[in-house]
């Protein structure tokens, strides 16, 4: 267990301990306070906290190695982890929404800026930190290469290409931090402006916001557990396998996506001159390269002689039209 804890999703890993962290420090304080917004803010750092300690555990456990009784793998365990994680949030989001709603109909006055302000402030600063480190994770799982302030654009734009895992702790943190952010303002307003509501709608935006990153997650992972062709990584093996001289054409090129795991399955045409230790050899060496690709699990690969059809060229332009 320990050895399977240590190849868990480490960006899951730290938000996990930095979000439990924030919600410890910001219930303190709505105790103190009765604060609407610090109220939803610590419901969003546990649920968070939650959310990402199970997806830690998720990853861990679906890097088991096969067994007799489950000769696939482990690999969808991670969504199915994630999906049972969602519905935590939900549960305190829902809670988050009603509470903002009661404050909205029942207005009643804030806390001292001298606790919110300070606490709120902590907070963003740690999120905004984890944030920018599951951005670096995005980019590094994509396989871009960006530093500084190229990393905030390159993990926007290569964000479908990271594991569920990452994309799951990038998109509550985003919602995390901007939401610290509004509960700044909102406390501010309430505070210098006669409109007590303000915590009220930040607490209902926060809440529904975490309801955004629920229905994400949730389709993300039904998608994954269900298995997904990754269109992408069946273009870039494609490529590399038509690079082989001995390959003449590819009749088929699957990619499915379980978990963190990609399995690839390939149909290729040969000369049918060649002999079986020839073949063999071929076979060999595609393995080899395909699975040093990150992410692939397994590789399975067929054979068929030539024909006059061009079946990469229709594929391709198909992967091309899908990956636009």
């Amino acid at each position: 267990m320990i050895e399977l804890l240590k190849q868990g999703n480490k960006s899951s890993l730290m938000a996990c301990a930095v979000n439990f962290l924030i919600g410890l420090l910001r219930g303190g304080a709505w105790l103190m306070t009765g604060s609407p917004a610090m109220f939803a803010e610590t419901m969003h750092a546990f649920a968070d906290a939650a959310n990402q300690g199970f997806v830690y555990v998720g990853t861990a456990l679906s890097k088991r190695k096969p067994t007799d009784r489950f000769p696939n793998g482990f690999g969808r365990v991670v969504n199915l982890v994630c999906l049972a994680a969602v519905l935590i949030v939900a549960i305190m989001s829902y809670e988050t929404v009603k509470e903002g709603f009661h404050h909205i109909l029942h207005p009643s006055e804030g806390g001292a800026l001298g606790i919110l302000l300070p606490v709120f402030g902590i907070g963003v600063v740690l999120e905004f930190f984890v944030f920018y480190k599951a951005m670096k994770y995005v980019v590094a799982e994509a396989g871009v290469e960006a530093k500084g302030f190229s990393v905030v654009g390159a993990s926007f734009t290569n964000l479908k290409k990271a594991s569920p895992a990452t994309r799951l702790v990038f998109m509550e943190d985003m919602v995390a931090s901007s939401g610290g952010v509004l509960a700044i303002i909102a406390v501010l307003i309430g505070h210098f402006i006669p409109f007590v509501q303000a915590e009220g709608v930040v607490s209902m935006i926060i809440g529904i916001s975490m309801f955004y990153v629920v229905s994400r997650v949730f389709l993300d992972n039904v998608s994954g557990a269900i298995g997904e062709a990754d269109h992408t990584m069946e273009a870039r093996i494609g490529e590399l396998v038509m690079n082989d001289s001995d390959v003449k054409d590819i009749q088929k090129v699957v990619v499915l996506r379980e978990g963190e795991e990609l399995h690839v399955e390939l149909e290729i045409e040969v000369d049918s001159s060649l002999t079986i230790k020839q073949a063999d050899a071929i076979k060999d060496r595609l393995e080899e390269q395909i699975l040093s690709q990150e992410g692939v699990a397994d590789v399975t690969i067929e054979f068929d002689q030539k024909d006059q059809i061009d079946h990469w060229e229709e594929k391709k332009q198909k992967l091309d039209e899908i990956i636009k």
